[in-house]
């Protein structure tokens, strides 16, 4: 009966998207009746993945301390102080869930309060089961937007590359399998990971294809470039802030640990996090919560960590520039990514995908891959690995024909612009555009400040 129940209140909302959120929402109810706890946990428990109750304001903030709740169903007149106040003052200390209040009194003044307060929705006691259940399937859609359009303009910020290809390895060369068969291994479990490899040899999309194989994988996927965020801006990014934390910060606002709740949290370039934000990571790793900037509240977080680099931690470990605990740590279980040059045909895949997908994506007609230019493909290094030959890509379809300084003995042809002069011209080009600013730059670029440096300093030697 109760099954049949659950299946006839999820029909009632007419939303064929609530009935699987809903089935994933932590929520607490708050009120000093037992009997409207208990209509509640009855209305929501069979259709919810957890419920608690709290009979006053402090037993809420201890539940509030120790777990995450999508959302909170709270009274506002309870014996001691109204919810409005008890809410303001959750808001205060970084409290970013939202808020549903219950009340009898359908005045403006209230309304108002409740807003004020920070409640995203109110019902207006008595209600019925399905008032409070659209209510609560508001709260989860507009969570759920929010989310997405947070991580989603991140992202456009994080990279000024088209994104293809973000989801799959492809390839059918032994190495590539590998990688795929140790990701599948790995995927449904909760361990850490850890992707190495040179630049370019699809670390992302390795780390995507994780978080789709998992059980998170209708959850977020929150990719963070670490090496893109500057370093006094890293922790509110990070874990969010209340207002007035610091200068600037005119209202309170979750991090990206927060934003990845439930999900996947993938930190790429961790290697380039200050010694100060290693710390920090440490301890959320260990303890799986989160301090807003300004915030005397730590928040629980339930995130699967995907870390990635291009550089060799060990060297830096030594170096003093990566702590060892950290590195320990994070260094669970390491997917090395083989290079494109030990892909075997693999080369001839690709070039062919993204000839297709960028020709569609630009516009313009495809080219021939004639059989001398697949010899060349296949007897280049490719030191830019997977992006490098995505570029060359790009560039034959704009000029519409394949160039003449890749592959074979033509790589560094005199008279020729070899792929490094291109990389360093379009590196110059992006740096006219920031006027100079070379962390704008390598923010666009979607590299750290560190890779502009050397870039130039190997092109100066």
């Amino acid at each position: 009966m109760r099954g049949e129940a659950a299946r006839k209140s999820q029909e009632k909302l007419g939303d064929p998207e609530f009935g699987p959120w809903l089935a994933q929402a932590s929520i607490l109810v708050v009120d000093d009746e037992p009997g409207m706890r208990n209509f509640l946990v009855r209305t929501l428990g069979p259709l919810c993945k957890r419920i608690e109750e709290a009979a006053d304001t402090e037993e809420a903030s201890r539940k509030l301390d120790a777990n995450y709740f999508d959302v909170v169903i709270l009274d506002n007149v309870m014996p001691g102080r109204h919810g409005v106040d008890w809410l303001a003052e959750q808001r205060a200390i970084g409290f970013f869930a939202d808020a549903i209040l219950m009340t009898a009194f359908a005045d403006l003044e209230t309304a108002i309060s409740a807003l004020q307060a920070g409640a995203v929705d109110f019902v207006l006691k008595p209600f019925r089961s399905n008032q409070i259940l659209n209510a609560v399937a508001r709260c989860l859609q507009r969570n759920r937007l929010q989310r997405e359009n947070y991580v989603l303009r991140y992202e456009l910020r994080s990279t000024s590359d088209h994104i293809l290809l973000r989801d799959r390895l492809l390839g059918e060369s032994p190495a590539i399998r590998r990688v795929r068969e140790t990701l599948a291994r790995v995927a449904p479990l909760p361990t850490s990971v850890l992707l190495t490899g040179q630049s370019g040899t699809g670390k992302e999309v390795a780390a995507r294809s994780l978080h789709s194989l998992s059980d998170r994988a209708d959850k977020p996927f929150v990719p963070v470039n670490c090496a893109a965020i500057p370093p006094d801006m890293m922790e509110s990014e990070f874990f969010g802030h209340l207002e007035g934390a610091f200068t600037g910060a005119k209202g309170s606002r979750a991090g990206l640990f927060t934003h990845a709740q439930g999900g996947t949290l993938f930190l790429d370039e961790v290697g380039e996090l200050p010694l100060a934000m290693q710390s920090k990571l440490l301890r959320v790793l260990e303890d799986r919560r989160v301090r807003p900037v300004g915030s005397e509240r730590e928040v629980p977080v339930d995130l699967r960590f995907i870390f990635a680099t291009n550089a060799e931690l060990e060297k830096e470990v030594e170096k003093g520039r990566f702590r060892a605990d950290l590195f320990f740590r994070i260094n669970v279980m390491q997917i090395r990514l083989p290079p494109l040059k030990d892909r075997e045909d693999d080369v001839q895949t690709l070039a062919t995908v993204f000839m297709r997908k960028l020709s569609q994506q630009l516009g313009m007609p495809q080219v021939v891959i004639s059989d001398s230019v697949r010899a060349s493909l296949a007897r280049y290094d490719w030191p830019g690995n997977v992006r490098e030959l995505r570029n060359v890509i790009e560039r034959t379809l704009i000029l519409g024909q394949f160039p003449d300084d890749f592959g074979g003995n033509a790589v560094e042809t005199p008279g020729t612009d070899s792929l490094a002069e291109m990389e360093r011209r379009h590196i110059l080009a992006v740096l006219r555009e920031t006027g100079g600013n070379k962390d704008e730059a390598a923010r666009r670029l979607g590299i750290s400040r560190k890779t502009i440096d050397r870039k130039f300093a190997l092109s100066n030697a």
